[in-house]
């Protein structure tokens, strides 16, 4: 598994196999991604992607689910959304 910073039009954190299959999903949970701006997405390491995804926040400021349910959500086999600006929410 690969893991996606986008960084416009909305901020987003994305795991998936491959930047074409992270786009999809950019495309289908956040916003229609421009591709022609290369410079909005780039792959990160495995362990800040896991950082950040430990520390997403609910709107009242607290941890969304405990260190288990964060492990097994992180390591799902599918593609999925592990982040996104408190903006969309």
């Amino acid at each position: 598994m690969k893991y996606f910073e986008f960084n416009g039009p909305y901020w987003a954190l994305i795991k998936a196999e491959t930047e074409e299959q992270a786009i999809e999903k950019y495309n289908e949970i956040v916003a229609d991604y421009d591709e022609e701006t290369d410079d909005e997405i780039k792959e990160v390491e495995r362990d800040y992607a896991l950082v950040v995804h430990a520390r997403t926040q609910s709107d009242d400021g607290g941890l969304v689910r405990t260190v288990t349910e964060t492990l097994e959500d992180f390591n799902k086999p599918e593609a999925d959304i592990l982040a996104i600006t408190s903006e969309l929410c």
